[in-house]
Order: structure tokens, then C-alpha cells, then sequence
């Protein structure tokens, strides 16, 4: 599920002491919507999944850490530990996925212009900088290594190493706006759905 933070109706009572602490820690006004968005994104994607009529107002998203401790770290719920949990978020756009086994989902940015090269410099490996020439490709590439970082299948400090093989995984990826680009990476196929609308 993707869309605008304002595409999200549910109601912020759903969200835990540290979502809220989290959320309140924003600098923008725009920044805090879309952290919040995205998080309630996740309880109803979560409830989607899970089918037989699952409702999101119960489901209790965690976040644990062993660095920085509660609020970081790959997403879960509590009432269905062992369902895939993803979600992601920039200004103005947010995403979450959910399913059986492992799930990554990023949403980024396109920046205008030239190439970052600084970006492409981190981030792609040496074959890949030799076919990438724009910072469109230079996103889908990157949103689909982030989506393998949430996965725990690949890390930062690998990133520029590692490729974006997805042998024996399932990627789907949209464009949202001209400058959103979107990837998720599960074990199963996945298939889009719009945000659920109010009600």
C-alpha cells in the first residue's frame, strides 16, 4: 500500500507512547504527518494481510533495536510476530508492506538535476556505476537495496559492495508522482493495493 499521508485515515490513538514521542521529535509539521502516516499505513496493511477481519485498532506495532533501543529497528506486531512488516516514508509519500516471511519496502525521492555522483558513488557497485547515468535509475536501484537492508539481507556498510540480485525473491516496484520511486522485496508475490479509504 502507498499513497499520500493524508490518504491514511486512521486515527493517531492507535499509535504507542514511543510512536508518539518519535513523532513529536519532528522538526516540520509535514515531517511528523508522514511519520505518522506511514506508521498507521502499516497497522492497516498489517490487518490486510492477516485477513478474517483483523482490525488495525488492535494491533500494536513494536520496534526494538539492541543499538538504539525502542522505536528503531525493523517493525513488527506484537499480536502477529511472525507476519513480514515493512514500511517507509518521504516527504509527501508513504509506504508499507506485509506478508508472509520476509518483507523490505522503501519509498525515495527522485532529486532533480545531474547524477548525484556523491550517491551513486556509495551506493552502486562498480558495474552498476557504469550502466547507471541518471539519478531516476540511481533510485530504483537504491530504493531496492534499501528494501534488501529491511529485509536483513544486505547492509550500509555493504551497500556500495553489494548488487541488487533479487534471485529467489519477488520485487514490485511503482513510481508514485514523477519523482517517487517505490520498491518492495518479499518471498511470496505481492501485488499493490490502494490505501483503504475511511471506514
Amino acid at each position: 500500500m502507498g499513497g499520500h499521508p493524508d490518504e491514511v485515515r486512521a486515527p493517531e490513538h492507535w499509535l504507542t507512547e514511543v510512536e508518539r514521542e518519535r513523532a513529536a521529535r519532528f522538526r516540520f509539521e509535514a515531517d511528523r504527518a508522514t511519520f505518522v502516516a506511514a506508521h498507521l499505513l502499516a497497522r492497516l496493511c498489517a490487518a490486510a494481510a492477516l485477513g478474517d477481519g483483523t482490525d488495525p485498532a488492535g494491533l500494536t506495532l513494536l520496534q526494538v533495536c539492541e543499538v538504539h533501543g525502542p522505536g528503531h529497528g525493523r517493525p513488527y506486531i506484537e499480536q502477529a510476530p511472525e507476519l513480514g512488516l515493512s514500511l517507509s516514508h518521504t516527504r509527501g509519500y508513504v509506504c508499507a508492506a506485509a506478508g508472509p516471511g520476509r518483507v523490505g519496502a522503501d519509498a525515495e525521492r527522485v532529486p532533480p538535476g545531474p547524477m548525484d555522483e556523491a550517491l551513486a558513488e556509495r551506493v552502486l557497485t562498480p558495474r552498476e556505476r557504469a550502466l547507471v547515468t541518471g539519478n531516476d535509475e540511481l533510485i530504483r536501484r537504491w530504493t531496492r537495496k534499501e528494501a534488501l537492508i529491511k529485509r536483513g539481507e544486505l547492509s550500509l556498510d555493504r551497500i556500495g559492495s553489494g548488487g541488487d540480485d533479487l534471485t529467489g525473491r519477488h520485487l514490485l516496484e511503482w513510481s508514485a508522482a514523477p519523482d517517487i520511486r517505490v520498491a518492495v522485496v518479499t518471498d511470496f508475490p505481492a501485488r499493490r493495493v490502494p490505501v483503504p479509504g475511511p471506514g
